[in-house]
Parts: C-alpha cells; structure tokens; sequence
C-alpha cells in the first residue's frame, strides 16, 4: 500500500511540473510560451528580430504541414511571442500573428533594433533579384531577393550604418560625402544576418528616398497591380513569388509607399465607401444579371477596391471572402488560380464567373484616414 500511495505522488510531481497550456491558448489552438520567452516578458524585455530570407513563410501552427498564413518579407522587424524548439511565433507590422522558423530569423537586441531602423537601406524594386559574393551575376548567390526587400546600404569605408554627425536619425538621406559602395553595375549591401554581398543597382533603390516620393494614384496602383499579372496563387502569399488576393491589393500599395492591413476581411473596413446598390435576389443565371453588374460597377474608377462576398440576411452575417482591384472598363485585376484580369460584366470573353458575388467597394486613392499608412511614417521601418 505505501508503494502504491508513493508511485502516485511521484506521478502527481512529474505531471504538476510540466508546464501546461493555459485554456485560452488551448481554445485557440496556441502553443505555451517557452519558459525563456515567459521570463523576458515577464522582465518586460521585448524579443525583437529581423527577418532574414526574401520572404518567411509564417504558419498558423509551429509545423511545415500547418497552413501557410502569410509571408514577411525581408527585412521585416517582428516581435518574437513564443516558441516551440526551433519555431518561433511573432507579430508582424501588419499585424498578424503566425509561426516561422529560427532560421529565417536575425534576433536583435532592442538597441540593435533601433540601429537596423537608422541604418540606410536599399528596397528592391525589381520582381526578383539577388545578393552575390562578387559582383557579378556568375558569382556563388548568397541570397535571392523578391520585390519589396530590404537590405542595409553598404559604404566606400565599409560601414552601413549611420553616416555621420547631423544624419537625419532612421536612415533617411545621408548628409555626409561618404560614398555608396559601387563596382560597375552593383552596388554592395548588407544582409539582415551581417553577410555582405552585391546586387544590380537597378534592381534597387535607397529606401528612405523612394518612400519620400511615393504616393496613390489610380494610374500607379493599376500599373503596379498589372506588373504582378501571371504571377501563381499561393494562399497566404505576400511576395512576388506567389499571392493570394489580398496579398496582391497588400503589395501592390506597399509599392507605392503604403501600408495596408492583409486581409481583405481587415481591408473592407476602411478607405472611402463607394456606393454600391446589389439586387441579391438576381441569380448567375438570371436574364437580369448583366443590367445589375452594370448597375453595380456605375460608381467605380480604377484603383478602387472591390470586395466578394455573401450578403447580410437574417440568419448569417456578411463575410468577404475576395478582393481586387478595379482597373476601368469593367474589369479587375485579382489573384484567383493566377493574377489574372477578369471582367464583371456577363457576355464578355474573360467574364469572372464569381461577379455575382460583389458587394462593396473602396476607395483608398486620396483617402487619409484609418487603414492606410504612409511607409515613411511607419514606426515599424523608420525611427521617430
């Protein structure tokens, strides 16, 4: 009986000194914070890092299998939340919550952290590039480079940091005579792990500079959204490589020098409404439809948002599910299967056979209210 009673008490030891999931992390589907993680933020220290691959694959869960939820794009700062062996769950400016692994990660230090914000950076303004050891194309590749990427600016001296006393801090203009580090048609940079490397001048540009100048036009939205026509869907894609619908609209305003949130679920909720009156009672084949998309679409102009969905009824609330963008004459350009160009309006070659399901519409061109941030205003990419 005291073997009995003493092989319990050892098991109710083990068992009360593993650490458990809380109920809130169980309902959720979220893993515990690892026990360091718990004790930096319980210290207040947060964990910052950079992300180090041209785009991380950020998962819902920490495993390869789990769904692919979005992409961080190099260069990114993030705040690691938790870990589980070599994943790490952080927070991106979006924001969004997901899971990447250790490796696609540089864990800086705060300070270090407001260091890589002041230090000049190049964005890469081509579809695809990439960093060599030497300057030239031949050369062993040290890293691919997608659209949207930042890299350090590397100088004649060898530095790329700060460039000298009166620098405008986060890494805007450098006030200084130091020069860019150049041979022939490359330009030299610095990767997020400290690596350095060359990469084509012109598919690049100094990133403080290139923020400054962009702005939302409907021209330069549809002209930036059309560059991305051909491009595979990818659910969760954020990248050049591979998008999802509101992966597209998202990168398509990060090109022009605004932040957007992710989701077209997030991205419904702000920007100019633009009236739209649907008849839901009109069906896919219903002789009336091609009146009612025409109806629908009377309001739009190019660079507007459209959102597909399924309606309000009494029994359901409205959920989007899609999202383009309008580029004039009845047609959009979105991700489905592929970017593609579709029309709205029945009858037409390239039809969209899911026009039926338009809701709404939304105006960010002009628009300087919530859900639109100008990059170059960002805490998340320059010190303030």
């Amino acid at each position: 009986m005291k073997r009995q009673i003493s092989i319990v008490m050892t098991l109710i030891t083990i068992l009360t000194s593993i650490p458990a999931l809380t109920a809130d992390a169980i309902g959720k589907g979220e893993y515990a914070t690892s026990q360091a993680s718990q004790e930096g933020q319980s210290a207040g220290i947060r964990r910052m890092a950079v992300t180090a691959l041209s785009e991380n694959m950020m998962r819902a869960l920490p495993d390869y299998e789990s769904a692919l939820e979005t992409q961080s794009l190099m260069g990114t700062i993030v705040e690691i939340v938790a870990e589980e062996g070599y994943w790490r769950q952080v927070n991106t400016p979006e924001p969004y919550t997901a899971w990447c692994t250790n490796l696609g990660l540089v864990e800086m230090t705060p300070e270090q952290i407001n260091e890589y914000k002041a230090a000049p950076k190049y964005i890469c303004t081509s579809m695809h590039s990439g960093v060599y050891a030497s300057p030239a194309l031949n050369a062993r590749r040290l890293s691919d480079l997608s659209m949207g990427d930042l890299v350090r600016i590397v100088y004649s001296d060898g530095t790329s940091g700060l460039r000298s006393k009166g620098t405008k801090v986060e890494g805007k203009k450098a006030k200084d005579n130091t020069k860019i580090s150049r041979k022939g048609k490359f330009v030299e940079v610095m990767l997020p792990d400290g690596r350095k490397g060359w990469t084509s001048a012109s598919d690049v540009a100094q990133f403080a500079e290139w923020a400054e100048k962009q702005h939302i036009t409907p021209e330069r939205i549809v002209n930036t959204a059309m560059q991305f026509e051909g491009t595979p869907y990818l659910w969760g894609g954020a990248s050049s490589k591979g998008l999802d619908c509101s992966g597209l609209v998202r990168l398509t305003f990060f090109m022009n020098g605004h932040l957007l949130p992710r989701n077209a679920s997030q991205q419904v909720l702000n920007g100019r409404e633009i009236i739209m009156e649907c008849d839901h009672s009109v069906t896919p084949d219903s002789d009336g439809l091609y009146k009612e998309m025409q109806k629908r679409i009377t309001n739009l102009q190019p660079g507007d948002l459209v959102f597909f969905g399924t309606p309000e009824t009494f029994w359901s609330k409205e959920k989007i599910t899609h999202v383009g963008i309008y580029i004039g004459g009845g047609k959009i350009i979105h991700a489905s299967h592929k970017v593609r160009i579709n029309s709205l309006i029945p009858g037409q070659k390239d039809y969209y056979e899911n026009s039926h399901r338009l809701l709404k519409a939304r105006r960010y061109v002009n628009w300087q209210g919530p859900g639109l941030t100008p990059i170059i205003q960002s805490p998340a990419y320059f010190l303030w």
